[in-house]
């Protein structure tokens, strides 16, 4: 793993927002704009690097797997945060006929500097963004600068194979994409309309919408879209943890289609994965795999001997782009945090050329499918992180 500088193409800006990525700037707190779309330097691996990656990244999934049994089994929703008992007895449901249930992709974000194993940081399995530029703007990238390499990326190929051997799990009637109209930036926009592509390409009928123009009917108990169409399914990306809580939460409750014909809409991803996208799942990966070469010590009850040995990080068990995150150094005294964390042992990112670099592994359906990479100022990968593209040379 090496990190390169090139001169960025011409007119890059018009390229990668041609080719959906139309956030290719961000705006800093002195008001300045500065790329998030880096093409500027870009980083390359060895084909045994990614795949070894591979192989780390579906085991990781796996383990993931046994622990979501393991909440269900031993009824840890406690441990996750979920207290409400219809909610959890829903997700133990979700996950009981998951193979009934439509489910795309995921993303991990791993520890990796080329050197050791690499470490899991957290998995984002409900709803990961940084697709589209991981999926076809760094592709297209690469097909310019470097025509005879290869990438770690077959994303869109799998995806496409991914809604075609799911069609058969979903409803009758179009297939609704939802994003939030409170992304300002566009990036949840793109990301469901690129989603939306692979399934058009899939042979889907699909709709488009925003989560805010879902509309409830009284009179059939069932969820509408902008023309009163019943939404029978529906891929969203909004959180779950929002989606089931929100004010109409409790008819999305009512209604969950979790396979069996036992409800009347079908949501993409299913409820199951608030169980993997939940900071607490570190901690019991850890209990169940303790001293795994890709795993961090993380508790859930305080940082324990991290706060003496390797210092700790404190995660929200739900939070994105690094809220709420806090870091520290070994031999400070240990914080509990007020709100329910996960502390895990501190792994500073790795630094090249004074950039703190993390590893966003995809994941389609069970299989490793592709690698998106963002650099930081900081430890903390927050949404003043850059994407940068990689070729495998």
């Amino acid at each position: 793993m090496k990190r390169h500088a090139i001169r960025p193409r011409p007119d890059w800006q018009r390229i990668v927002e041609e080719q959906g990525v139309i956030y290719p700037l961000t705006r800093y707190p002195d008001d300045s704009l500065r790329p998030y779309w880096d093409e500027s330097a870009y980083y390359s691996f060895t084909l045994p690097e990614v795949e070894a990656l591979e192989e780390v990244v579906e085991e990781l999934h796996a383990m993931c797997l046994g622990a979501a049994a393991h909440i269900v089994e031993h009824d840890r929703f406690a441990d996750l945060g979920i207290t409400d008992p219809r909610l959890a007895a829903l997700i133990a449901e979700s996950w009981r006929r998951r193979a009934e249930l439509p489910s795309i992709y995921g993303r991990f974000d791993l520890h990796y500097d080329g050197t050791g194993p690499a470490k899991m940081l957290e998995y984002n399995a409900d709803t990961p963004t940084s697709l589209v530029e991981a999926a076809s703007a760094q592709w297209f990238w690469m097909e310019d600068r470097f025509p005879h390499a290869d990438q770690w990326n077959s994303l869109h190929e799998r995806l496409v194979a991914a809604w075609k051997r799911q069609s058969g799990l979903l409803p009758p009637g179009p297939v609704h994409f939802a994003h939030s109209d409170g992304d300002e930036l566009g990036e949840d926009l793109m990301t469901v309309a690129y989603l939306r592509e692979t399934a058009e390409q899939a042979g889907l009928e699909t709709e488009a919408l925003s989560v805010e123009q879902i509309g409830w009917d009284r009179l059939s108990g069932r969820f509408v879209d902008d023309r009163l169409r019943f939404i029978r399914s529906c891929f969203k990306l909004y959180p779950w943890e929002w989606l089931a809580t929100d004010r109409f939460g409790p008819y999305v409750q009512d209604t969950l289609d979790n396979g069996g014909g036992t409800g009347t809409t079908c949501w993409i991803e299913p409820a199951w994965k608030m169980l993997l996208s939940n900071k607490a799942l570190l901690a019991i990966l850890w209990e169940l795999h303790p001293g795994h070469p890709n795993l961090l010590p993380s508790h859930l009850d305080g940082p324990r001997e991290l706060a003496v040995s390797r210092g700790y990080v404190a995660k929200p068990l739900l939070g994105r782009e690094g809220a709420g995150v806090t870091i520290h150094e070994p031999g400070a005294p240990p914080v509990l945090r007020d709100e329910p964390c996960c502390y895990q042992e501190l792994a500073p990112l790795p630094d090249f050329d004074g950039n703190r670099v993390v590893l966003g592994a995809w994941v389609v359906e069970d299989e490793a499918a592709g690698l998106g990479i963002r650099e930081s100022a900081g430890l903390i990968t927050d949404e003043y992180a850059r994407f940068l593209p990689h070729v495998i040379l």
